[in-house]
């Protein structure tokens, strides 16, 4: 928030990322049954459980970051990381056959994560006005 009380951007960002990768991460362990209808059976259950593990994590370090006043940054860092290793995984597997094509959606939600947070330039998500060109 500014002085204000107006929350920033990329606070608002860091909430909606964080909360999308909780979900994202507690369903395949908690309805692996409707995770799989959707993008395949799985041969190897506890690799799924551990990257919705993860996932979750994730959200969780995203949404407690987003309350700290450098804690956008942070939320920035990780949601850009984990949204390009899931966009490359995507985007390498589902051609490969390895992964269902509705992971396709998968990588445009992940496009879309990285295009946010580059459209929240890190000066933004911590308040700290640049110097020079943009």
């Amino acid at each position: 928030m500014d002085t204000t009380g107006v929350r920033k951007p990329a606070h608002t960002l860091a909430v909606a990322h964080g909360a999308f990768n909780i979900v994202g991460g507690l369903w395949p362990l908690l309805h692996l049954r409707s995770f799989e209808w959707v993008f395949g059976p799985k041969t190897d259950v506890w690799l799924q459980r551990t990257t919705g593990g993860l996932l979750a994590s994730v959200g969780a370090a995203q949404l407690a970051a987003a309350a700290d006043t450098q804690g956008p940054a942070h939320a920035r860092r990780i949601g850009l990381g984990t949204a390009l290793t899931l966009l490359a995984v995507d985007l390498v597997y589902v051609p490969k056959g390895r992964i269902r094509p509705t992971y396709l959606l998968d990588a445009a939600m992940q496009t879309g994560w990285i295009a946010a947070w580059l459209r929240s330039s890190p000066a933004r998500s911590t308040g700290k006005v640049r110097s020079g060109r943009r």
